[in-house]
């Protein structure tokens, strides 16, 4: 596409107020890669894709986000300590401090699309001022067709300065990193972090804000597809699983991360991937291992005579690979879906005391939902060195800006409406805690799955864990029936029976914060142990 600056295009720059030197818009891929070794972003590795390193900051930075408080957001976002106010007229002044900055530099732009779904997405503009942050934004959001870049009109612009960082004491925010999320204004202003997964994550906030008010449930999802048409959805945090369970061989990949469920179906917000490489494999995660070529781009992945070392993690944990959809053979283009008949609800439970798999009732999925359990793993935020059980509202909480009944009321909406079966599955510890017990293996996760998927799960027997409020299936083809129950594969039962009682307490506890809950969603969680 694109490589220099039109007349038309360079007047709606100026309109922003950017003055710059030049203005490369929608780059080919090996513009781009050429523009990035020439300038030393990065390098091309022994696999054909672009390597880089994202210097001190390898995670998003949550404390660092804001939301910009106004008419618009004051009676409408959840604040508190994740959503977190900035000043509407700080936000101006950084913003015209930026566009001084940036004033005679080159600069890069992308102009695409957030939401698959004709009716519903959103025009984005994306400014950088490194080349491989462009590349990163044509890999994951939706890339235009040359007739849609000639007519691009953005809604919303993202002015993404790695080499512009705030001083705390003027600018009001917390250090020199910024995330800032103006929902009136139709900007985000990031600066200070080259984490590029700041820019996805920002646009993803946006459009969780914006559709609960269309009727559309937007959710922290990877989803795909069957030969019959049978759409499946994988909600979970970073590290759980969503990216490797969603690519399936036997099923297309929708997307993995983002998506919205409207009236017609299921649509991914992305145009690609964004996936964690830490201990990639081939024979484990082959279609992450293939996408990992020409137009690709690399992470803080260390190279050994510059082949990606996947097992090396020296630099951080959160090593990623970023790739177009269309990488994922059999990707959905245009990645659009039906009515989901089954959702799973993944969790990485460090402690190690729940199943690997379990049926849920209408009400504990709301439950789950609402409590959205898990762990925090390694390096995918700053200062996280080892698993930490946390309770992330939506199973993405950090994403969410509006209260979480908005969400668990579209959520309840949809599951009744389509008859959706929903199941737990447990792709942490199992034996013990983490550091004791060991991961549940992929390839048992998968099996789970799949029975889910095939309707084996339906004709099993279930056996009901007191403690927990779980159906758990006494079976499941492929997978050990001892690890079925995750109290067999303690080696201390009394430790078991702690460990187990502590985390059930813990979503009890958790769940006070909510308030105007019914007794039937409260009823179907964990049992209290106090």
């Amino acid at each position: 596409m694109g490589t220099s600056t039109t007349e038309k295009f360079a007047s709606q720059i100026g309109a922003f107020g950017i003055k710059p030197s030049k203005v490369h818009r929608n780059l080919g891929v090996d513009g781009m890669v050429a523009i990035a070794v020439a300038r030393k972003e990065g390098v091309v590795n022994s696999t054909g894709s672009l390597s880089v390193n994202t210097g001190k900051y390898t995670g998003r930075s949550p404390d660092d986000r804001f939301i910009v408080y106004d008419d618009k957001t004051r009676d409408t976002i959840d604040w508190g300590q994740i959503n977190h106010q900035f000043p509407s007229d700080k936000f101006e002044k950084l913003l015209e401090k930026m566009k001084n900055f940036v004033e005679n530099k080159e600069l890069f732009v992308f102009d695409g699309f957030v939401g698959a779904d004709p009716e519903t997405c959103l025009p984005v503009r994306v400014i950088n001022d490194h080349v491989w942050q462009s590349m990163f934004s044509s890999n994951l959001f939706i890339r235009p067709t040359n007739d849609e870049l000639e007519k691009h009109e953005p809604e919303f612009t993202i002015l993404c300065i790695n080499d512009f960082v705030a001083d705390p004491k003027i600018d009001g925010t917390r250090t020199d990193v910024f995330i800032l999320i103006d929902l009136t204004r139709k900007i985000v202003l990031i600066g200070g972090t080259e984490y590029a997964g700041e820019m996805k994550k920002s646009m993803f906030g946006v459009m969780n804000f914006l559709l609960p008010e269309r009727g559309i449930f937007p959710m922290h999802c990877s989803a795909n597809i069957g030969e019959k048409g049978d759409t499946v959805l994988f909600f979970g945090l970073s590290g759980t699983g969503k990216t490797t369970l969603s690519a399936d061989p036997n099923r297309k990949l929708i997307g993995d991360d983002e998506h919205g469920w409207s009236d017609n179906g299921t649509f991914n917000f992305e145009g690609g991937c964004y996936a964690k490489c830490i201990n990639l494999s081939k024979e484990a995660e082959p279609e992450i291992w293939n996408a990992i070529r020409p137009g690709a781009l690399l992470e803080n992945v260390v190279l050994n005579n510059n082949v990606p070392d996947y097992n090396d993690n020296t630099l951080t944990e959160n090593t990623r690979v970023g790739y177009p959809l269309d990488y994922i053979p059999g990707a959905v283009i245009p990645s659009i879906g039906g009515n989901p008949k089954v959702i799973v609800f993944l969790t990485a439970d460090a402690l190690g005391v729940l199943p690997p798999v379990s049926r849920l009732t209408t009400d504990g999925a709301m439950y789950h939902f609402m409590s959205g359990y898990t762990s925090k793993l390694a390096g995918t935020e700053r200062g996280i060195k080892e698993p930490k059980s946390v309770f992330s509202q939506c199973f993405g909480a950090p994403f969410m800006p509006r209260p979480a009944s908005v969400y668990a009321k579209l959520l309840g909406e949809k599951i009744s409406q389509h008859d959706t079966v929903v199941y737990l599955v447990n792709t942490g510890w199992s034996g013990g805690p983490y550091g004791v017990g060991k991961r549940i293996k992929i390839k048992y996760s998968r099996a789970m799955i799949t029975s889910a998927l095939s309707g084996a799960l339906d004709t099993v027997k279930y056996r009901h864990d007191d403690l927990f409020n779980l159906d758990i299936p006494t079976e499941v083809d492929d997978v050990p029936s001892e690890i079925l129950d995750p109290r067999n594969t303690w080696a201390d039962g009394d430790s078991y029976e702690s460990s187990a009682k502590k985390l059930a307490q813990m979503f009890v506890d958790n769940f006070k914060k909510f308030d105007n809950v019914s007794p039937e969603i409260i009823n179907a969680g964990p049992k209290s142990t106090v």
